[in-house]
């Protein structure tokens, strides 16, 4: 009789105390859940304010929402991010070519791109898979951030925060772009950039950081400039000179 009660008190405890649990993990998934969701509702305001700032078209958070390219490849990113991480590859890839498709930007889901994020204009943007983008990035047209093809692993250029890359600039390689930085339009930047730095051209040198200059580059004469083809003949000519000074010396000895 005291057994058959004891196993019933034991079996009632036992039972509270499974309720107990299920009902705290139930509130755990519940806070887990929603947390998530209040993160991802606060990464797309942050990304809808952050154009709003920076663009002065923009008239409206709403307009930003509707008709952006740019913020429409980022949410399809957010997404296609997070399948990724749980290791639903195929599905990430084919929701990162279909955003491809519908905005003109390709974004690797394995990419790892920060709050802020300002995508302008947004056609033909590359970003490969191992590439890193900090918060308040801009990126404009064009923009490809890839790799040589010498590199394995990390292959991909990592952009600190509040760095602009101008239309067309193409970032190749496995370096560090600092924070604060500026990519002029079309430029080919093949080496790291320091924080606050401005590098232009093909290759890419940095001509200004901490907004002093610290090129000559950037003092070069653009209607006054040398002529390499004209500066090699000289340098023949003097050659050929000095060649015929020493034959007439050995004839005269």
């Amino acid at each position: 009789m005291r057994s058959s009660r004891f196993q019933c008190q034991f079996t009632e405890a036992a039972g509270k105390k499974i309720t107990e649990v299920k009902r705290e993990f139930c509130d755990k998934t519940y806070f887990v859940k929603f947390e998530r969701r209040v993160c991802v509702f606060n990464q797309l305001r942050e990304d809808i304010r952050s154009i709003r700032e920076r663009d002065p078209a923009a008239r409206s958070k709403f307009e930003v929402l509707l008709l952006y390219s740019g913020l429409h490849a980022i949410i399809y990113y957010r997404i296609s991010h997070w399948l990724y991480t749980h290791k639903r590859y195929i599905l990430a890839r084919w929701l990162s070519q279909h955003a491809k498709f519908r905005t003109g930007i390709e974004i690797h889901p394995a990419a790892k791109i920060g709050k802020g994020l300002f995508i302008d204009h947004g056609t033909g943007v590359v970003i490969g898979e191992t590439a890193e983008i900090g918060d308040n990035c801009t990126i404009y047209q064009g923009v490809t951030l890839g790799g040589t093809g010498k590199d394995k692993g990390k292959r991909h250029p990592t952009l600190g925060n509040n760095v602009m890359v101008g239309a067309g600039a193409k970032i190749l390689g496995p370096f560090k772009v600092g924070d604060n930085a500026k990519i002029g339009s079309n430029a080919l930047v093949l080496s790291e950039v320091p924080a606050n730095g401005t590098a232009v051209g093909v290759p890419a040198r940095v001509v200004r950081v901490n907004g002093k200059k610290v090129s000559k580059i950037s003092d070069l004469d653009q209607i006054h400039m040398p002529d390499p083809v004209s500066q090699e003949f000289c340098r023949l000519v003097k050659q050929i000179d000095d060649i015929q000074k020493e034959v007439e010396t050995l004839t005269q000895k």
